[in-house]
Parts: C-alpha cells; sequence; structure tokens
C-alpha cells in the first residue's frame, strides 16, 4: 500500500486514518459538506472510525491512493481533506477537495488539488481526471477550471437524482 505524504508550501496531505475520526465527523458535517457535497449519515465519532475503515482505508489497499487529511505546517490544525476517489458512475477517477469553513477562500483546497493532481499523473500514472460539482457550487466550478479541468457534460450518479456537473483533464493536458 502506497502511503506517502505529500508536502506544498503550506500544507501537508496526509493519508487519511483512524487516528482522523475526529475531524471526519467534523468535516462531513459541515455546512459547505452538507450543501454541497451530502449528508454521508456520519452522526458520531464511531460512524466517522466505520466510514474510514469501509470507504477510505479500502480503497487504499486496493489502488494506493484515497483521501488525504489536510494540515497545515504552520499549526498543524486540520483544515480539509483531498482526494482522489474510484467513485461509482465516474469512468475515471475523481479529484475532490472539502474544507472547514473557516479554512475557506484562503487558497487551501486550490494548493491541496494542485499536488494531487500533480501525483495523479506523475506517481500514480493515471492518464485522465474528473470531478463533478453541483451547478450551483460556483467556487468549486472556479477552482475546477483554475486547475485546469473543463466541464464536458452534467451527469447523474447512481442512486441520485441531482444532476452534477462534470469536469476532466487528460494527463497530456496538465
Amino acid at each position: 500500500m502506497y502511503l506517502e505524504t505529500f508536502y506544498t508550501d503550506r500544507l501537508e496531505l496526509r493519508a487519511t486514518s483512524q487516528d482522523d475520526a475526529d475531524f471526519i465527523y467534523q468535516l462531513l458535517n459541515s455546512p459547505n459538506w452538507l450543501d454541497y457535497i451530502g449528508d454521508r449519515k456520519i452522526y458520531s465519532k464511531a460512524h466517522a472510525e466505520a466510514y474510514i475503515n469501509t470507504k477510505i482505508i479500502p480503497q487504499f489497499k486496493r489502488l494506493g491512493f484515497g483521501n488525504y487529511t489536510i494540515i497545515r505546517k504552520s499549526d498543524r490544525a486540520k483544515i480539509g481533506s483531498c482526494g482522489l476517489y474510484d467513485r461509482e458512475g465516474l469512468s475515471n477517477i475523481d479529484i475532490g477537495y472539502a474544507l472547514l469553513p473557516e479554512y475557506a477562500k484562503k487558497g487551501y483546497a486550490f494548493e491541496a488539488a494542485l499536488k494531487l493532481k500533480e501525483m495523479a499523473f506523475s506517481t500514480f500514472q493515471l492518464e485522465k481526471l474528473c470531478a463533478i460539482t453541483s451547478k450551483d457550487n460556483i467556487s468549486s466550478q472556479k477552482l475546477l477550471s483554475k486547475l485546469g479541468l473543463e466541464s464536458k457534460e452534467t451527469i447523474t450518479l447512481p442512486g441520485d437524482t441531482i444532476e452534477l456537473m462534470l469536469y476532466t483533464i487528460n494527463k497530456t493536458n496538465s
């Protein structure tokens, strides 16, 4: 299993583990997560631990990459998550990110996602990435465009009814 930690000027991206259960509980219940990503039904630390065990760790074991906890170097605060996800209904690996509200609008999501995009193509040898976002999440749309992803179409994921914008980027265009 490939669990390298990645670094940027201001951030550390470390594979999410059971040590992050309290943080995952907080993040997945933050207003922006619930509004733009959806309720994952994580109502306690125990639910967060189960989520990490059933959703996050298996993908790392299977693919060598997954969800990374974003840690600010200056004070070691856990500020968000960024990851490369094998998501049902998508034909390519999905790059995604989320921050606690108090850390938004400071460039952290872009910094973390840019690093993971680079790692996706160089270290993990992916040929294409995609991303999904809701039509009303303008901040995410701007960030994806800044990362070089282009909106091609709208999709609806299996078992859902919400139409999402699908963005893509090829390794050759990055």
